[in-house]
């Protein structure tokens, strides 16, 4: 018996068959982003429209989550890394063909004014959680107000926002969206994979980080009328989304070979069950069934719609970071 050693150019680990870098830190950090843009933006856009005190929730509440995610979405970042102590080299230099770049710079600069733009209010906060009975929600930025106030920066630069919100809501309305969208051009941006190699990803993304940023919103409110309003808006929302996700799949189903066989993955292959019956049916079609249900004077445990769209947006970022990865032009 004659033993023959064969070596191949194609037996690279985590590279072929195919890819095989990104776990589950960067499906988690992208749907971190999307959902902080969502809030964000709907924070941003009532206190605009001159609803802070009718929407506190909006306005107010809902924004002590963003920060706390979004340092959460950068330590997945950071920890996807391989060379992890050289991090902080992406915010010393600005490369503009870059999106990884691009993503890092208005990662952080919607970091900073989701941190400010909560401590603008945190009068009102530490009264909702009074007049609400939750005392220890209270005491607790009670506690972190006098901490902010015997620092020497920070209650100048307080006091400064608190003079200028209208400017601070524009900046993180323009920068809340390009987070929202650019969760998607990241992928897109990487032509190499079929799945991703398309410009509608940023759409969905942007769409879907809205909506699970209403689910969020919708499931912490106290106030019926503001509950109403966003199963209005989540349900225009998850069918706009459905439309940018039918009309991706047939960009590729009258596409050439490769698009094709990529379509395929997610119409009998081994994608369809989880994105068509998981995603698409529990994330997406039953949240819009129950959103209606009450919006035609149904009572649903707001709870459930809202968890349902959040665990499907989570679960879309997982499919697609997964699939994209599989799929190839080497076929």
């Amino acid at each position: 018996m004659k033993e023959q050693l064969m070596a191949s150019g194609r037996n690279i680990p985590d590279l072929y068959p195919h890819v095989d870098v990104w776990g589950f830190g960067i499906p988690l950090y992208l749907f971190i982003g999307g959902l902080a843009a969502g809030i964000l933006l709907f924070a941003a856009y009532f206190y605009l429209k001159g609803k802070g005190d009718e929407l506190p929730v909006t306005v107010k509440i809902s924004t002590i989550i963003p920060p706390v995610i979004i340092a959460l979405g950068l330590f997945f970042l950071v920890e996807d890394l391989h060379h992890k102590a050289y991090f902080w080299q992406l915010m010393t230099h600005f490369r503009i063909q870059s999106p990884m770049s691009w993503g890092a710079w208005v990662l952080t600069v919607v970091f900073v004014l989701s941190i400010i733009w909560p401590l603008t209010f945190m009068d009102d906060i530490i009264k909702f959680f009074e007049e609400n009975g939750r005392k220890k929600w209270a005491n607790s930025f009670v506690f972190i107000n006098n901490i902010i106030e015997k620092t020497p920066v920070l209650p100048v630069v307080i006091t400064w926002s608190e003079k200028n919100r209208k400017l601070l809501a524009g900046l993180l309305l323009f920068f809340g969206t390009i987070l929202g969208i650019y969760t998607g051009i990241l992928l897109s941006s990487m032509n190499a994979r079929p799945l991703w190699n398309t410009a509608i990803l940023g759409p969905i993304f942007l769409t879907s980080g809205i909506s699970t940023g209403t689910a969020a919103i919708m499931w912490m409110s106290n106030n019926a009328k503001e509950k109403l309003m966003y199963s209005k808006i989540d349900f225009v929302l998850i069918l706009t989304e459905i439309v940018l996700i039918v009309l991706m799949f047939l960009g590729m189903i009258w596409g050439g070979e490769v698009q094709v066989r990529t379509a395929e993955m997610f119409f009998g292959g081994e994608f369809t069950a989880v994105f068509w019956g998981i995603f698409v049916g529990m994330g997406l079609v039953v949240p819009a069934i129950l959103e209606y249900m009450e919006m035609k004077g149904i009572h649903v445990p707001v709870a459930v719609p809202a968890f349902l769209v959040l665990a499907g947006g989570l679960l879309f970022r997982i499919i697609m970071v997964t699939a994209g990865q599989i799929s190839t032009y080497l076929f």
